[in-house]
């Protein structure tokens, strides 16, 4: 196949109707890189939410310190 057989066959391919299994599996393939975006939001905001408890453990902890020097 030459440069042109190939361009026509992809506009062609472009064009048609998709058939419903191919627009279920595109769904699909859709609706798995959604959950993995959310599993990995999910992921970070847990991080955020234990760095941030750990440093108000630290802070705290620090401010007792203070008011026991003072």
């Amino acid at each position: 196949m030459n440069f042109r057989e190939i361009t026509i066959k992809y506009i062609k391919d472009i064009l048609r109707a998709k058939t419903i299994s191919e627009v279920i599996q595109l769904e699909l393939q859709e609706a798995h890189l959604r959950k993995l975006e959310a599993e990995t939001a999910a992921e970070y905001a847990h991080a955020a939410m234990q760095y941030n408890n750990e440093r108000i453990q630290r802070l705290e902890k620090r401010l007792a310190q203070h008011k026991e020097e003072a």
